[in-house]
């Protein structure tokens, strides 16, 4: 009998996978005709069948046919002219490129045409969308579901291949930390660019602490979006730019959907990620859990980390929407410590620090509405929140020092570095097209409210190797206290002029109000001639800082035909000093207490386009004005030891120049014509940079090269895709660069030095079949050894080793 039960449900299983792969997919994209903007919130549907979707911000929409045959495609939308258009749809689906005429304006035609889509992973932002501004920006849109990637442990090098000029560290095999860096810009936890979730800040604090521990699910993600120096007069005034993680959303043509993918690599590597999402009337919901496990590559590294997630958002008719999301994550991290250059050329894999944890707890919430005036007025305010903590635990000492030895203060006390973090925040946006020389331009209107309070204790903990993240004297920290509010209101406004239909100038400012404070203490700690301690003093603070200023900017685009835009753009920008550079007391630098903020232009000029979804190419060159660049210099201790130590301080104005390329080609389509099924491409990605100190007063650093600027870097690979099967082999290439301003080759310490260059070879493979999914890939084909990062702090400090070969594999069901 249980036999028969089982078969009978196999039979069921069966007949339904066979149903869901006669399903075909359509989809496309919805765009303003007079302008190209993406028009969101249109309705799409099939009219035979009842089934479609609602766009997105971006204008895409996406939904399953019941069956493959002739139909009528409707669409509407606010304002807009409706349209039902005669389609044929085909087993293999159908996409669409549909452009809508204004009622007001009835001379143009409709145009509708089927889309010659660009599968390659990557494209940009359209001029408008949502509440934002992109024109004349130099960016790029990952779109995960066209990559092949190993993605279930968040492989950054593969999933941003073909975002041009990023140095990324890989030290963290399990795809926990995000840490990448453009143009030179350091890539410690992505601090230089503002990061963002679905539209709204993650990091501890954007300006006072922005380095961010909290990195989303690959497996999550619809897109990701990353906006160079010019995002500073929208988003923050961060040298980097924007970086915004966008989560997808429930199945928008079915009431209930279930996603389980379930992982396994090297190295007792295994992810969990299940999801559920649909749409019943105008209530769309979506949420996951994921579970990620690992023992890690080298000894002393395991891990384990949970995400979850819920959103929602519903429709009140045409002209209001309200959206909410909350995530938690929490992960518990060994980090094995760092080497020596000679340890790490003896054995890569050794650990020399088995009592080092990292713990991280992450909370944040927003909810935001949308609210659309007229067809040509829209409105978006959200609130959004953050509550959340970070505890590292572990010998902060010199990795030359033996874990097994007593520190300096004859002790074997671990140290313990706790930070709280919490804010509330409020960014609304209004976004108005108007007539302007018988074209339509746009104009955005923006404010920004931020409150937030930081914390940061630091002192000793207990001697054995166990995660106990406890003060030995809670009530009064060995080392620090100290107490961190921040409060920052802004005002920005950016405007497209359109000034003939191929060409636009858009100028922009924002208005910035930053006050900061410190209130604590820290000890000041003294050593004898044997460099023992000898005394701690308590040193009292309290400091406030207040500033107030303005940035500018303009871009420009021109747009000779459909298949290439000519764009440029210059934007001011600002780094203020962060919390971390008010006082951490560490043995292996020492911060400057006079450090000052930074200030500074990002300058682009750039040639991008898709030549009829074959090409696919952006080339710029840019320029990278940094002034008062804070860096690290080396430097001696006093008599009688002379140890070396690194001073945190602004270093000397700084200058990066480079040229950044991107081109991806279907060589098969070009050869055979495009074919929906199969396509053979190849992409190159390489970026040449110069980077020098300019106007210092230490003439050990002058004209020296900036730290952490690779002068090359190359990602290239080939994609094979054939209907559901996609296959990809890259290579990455990271020359060789220096990580202080004295351009040290070697010290003791092993926080400076240089960072040799490397080649690492990657490969991954997926296939599609009805609801399933089958992934696998080896990363680090030929096991290369080899690192990208010097630590002063944790998870150093010294040579921190990038994972050597490991494999993959997922197995995934959608229901």
């Amino acid at each position: 009998m249980k036999v028969a039960s089982r078969f009978a449900l196999l039979v069921t299983l069966l007949v339904g996978v066979g149903a869901r792969a006669q399903e075909a997919l359509v989809s496309g994209k919805i765009l303003n005709d007079e302008t190209g903007e993406a028009i969101a919130g249109a309705s799409v549907s099939l009219k035979a069948q009842g089934v479609g979707a609602l766009t997105n911000e971006r204008g895409e929409f996406e939904f399953r046919a019941k069956r493959a045959g002739k139909d009528s495609l409707v669409v509407s939308a606010l304002g807009f002219e409706r349209i039902a258009l005669a389609c044929d749809i085909d087993e293999n689906g159908a996409r669409f490129a549909i452009r809508l005429t204004r009622k007001a304006y009835q001379a143009r035609e409709v145009v509708v045409e089927s889309e010659k889509g660009n599968r390659f992973g990557v494209s940009k932002l359209a001029s408008v969308e949502g509440t934002a501004i992109y024109e004349a920006k130099k960016n790029e849109v990952i779109t995960l579901k066209d990559i092949a990637a190993n993605v279930a442990f968040n492989n950054a090098r593969q999933t941003f291949a073909k975002v041009s000029g990023l140095n990324i560290w890989q030290s963290d095999g399990g795809g926990i930390q995000l840490d990448i860096g453009g143009r030179g810009l350091s890539p410690k936890r992505t601090s230089n660019f503002n990061v963002r979730q679905n539209g709204y800040d993650i990091s501890p604090d954007p300006l006072g602490y922005p380095e961010s521990y909290y990195t989303p699910p690959f497996e999550a993600l619809e897109r990701i979006e990353v906006v160079r120096g010019a995002a500073s007069l929208q988003y923050g005034t961060q040298f980097g730019g924007m970086l915004n993680f966008v989560f997808k959303r429930g199945a928008p043509d079915k009431p209930f959907e279930f996603l389980s993918r379930q992982s396994a690599g090297s190295f007792g590597m295994f992810n969990s990620f299940n999801s559920v999402g649909g749409t019943i009337r105008n209530f769309n919901y979506y949420g996951f859990y994921q579970f990620k496990r690992g023992d890690g590559w080298r000894p002393f590294s395991e891990f384990d980390q949970h995400v979850a997630h819920v959103s929602t958002r519903y429709a009140f008719g045409e002209k209001l929407s309200l959206s909410s999301d909350y995530t938690f994550m929490h992960y518990l991290a060994r980090q094995p410590g760092g080497l020596t250059d000679a340890q790490f050329a003896q054995n890569p894999r050794q650990s020399l620090r088995p009592r080092n944890w990292f713990e991280v707890d992450w909370n944040v919430a927003s909810i935001s509405a949308d609210y659309f005036f007229s067809s040509t007025t829209q409105l978006n305010s959200r609130f959004y929140g953050l509550m959340s903590g970070r505890q590292s635990l572990g010998n902060l000492e010199r990795i030359t020092y033996n874990d097994l030895t007593p520190r300096r203060d004859g002790t074997f006390n671990r140290t313990l570095i706790q930070g709280k973090f919490k804010f509330i925040a409020n960014e609304t946006r209004l976004i108005h097209r108007y007539d302007f020389l018988g074209n339509k331009s746009t104009v955005l209107v923006g404010i920004r409210a931020f409150r937030g309070e930081t914390t940061q204790r630091q002192g000793d903990a207990d001697s054995t190797a166990n995660p106990n993240f406890q003060f030995l004297n809670p009530n009064d920290p060995d080392n620090s206290d100290y107490r961190f509010p921040n409060r920052n209101y802004s005002a920005f406004v950016e405007n497209i002029f359109v000034v003939a239909p191929n060409f636009t100038i858009t100028p922009g400012m924002r208005y910035e109000n930053i006050q900061t404070s410190a209130e604590g203490y820290y000890r000041q700690i003294s050593y004898d001639g044997a460099g023992n301690v000898v005394g701690k003093l308590r040193v009292d603070e309290r400091r406030s800082r207040n500033r107030a200023f303005v940035l500018f900017g303009i871009g420009a685009s021109f747009t000779p035909n459909e298949s290439a835009e000519l764009y440029a753009n210059v934007s001011q920008n600002y780094r203020s000093v962060t919390f971390s550079d008010l006082r951490v007391v560490n043995p292996n630098f020492v911060i400057d207490p006079n450090i000052q903020d930074e200030r500074g232009y990002n300058a682009d000029l750039g040639l991008r386009g898709n030549y009829k979804g074959l090409i696919y190419y952006d080339l710029t060159l840019f320029y990278l004005r940094y002034d008062n660049q804070i860096g690290l210099l080396l430097k001696n201790d006093q008599p009688p030891l002379f140890l070396p130590y690194r001073l945190r301080t602004n270093v000397a104005d700084s200058r990066t120049y480079g040229v950044e390329t991107l081109i991806e080609a279907d060589l098969y389509g070009l050869i055979f014509g495009q074919n929906p099924a199969t396509s053979v491409s190849l992409f190159s990605n390489v970026a040449f940079l110069d980077a020098r100190y300019i106007n210092s007063d230490e003439p050990s650093i002058r004209n020296r090269k900036v730290e952490l600027v690779p002068p090359i870097t190359i990602r290239a690979g080939a994609t094979l895709r054939r209907k559901g099967f996609q296959a990809t082999l890259q290579f990455s290439y990271t020359g060789e660069h220096f990580t202080d301003a004295t351009n040290a080759v070697r010290t003791s310490t092993a926080v400076n030095g240089v960072i040799p260059s490397y080649g690492v070879w990657d490969v991954s493979a997926r296939y599609e079949i009805g609801a399933f999914a089958f992934e696998g890939g080896i990363n680090n084909l030929t096991n290369n050894f080899y690192f990208t990062r010097r630590a002063e702090s944790y998870p150093g400090p010294g040579i921190i080793p990038a994972d050597g070969r490991s494999v993959y594999a997922t197995l995934g069901m959608r229901l």
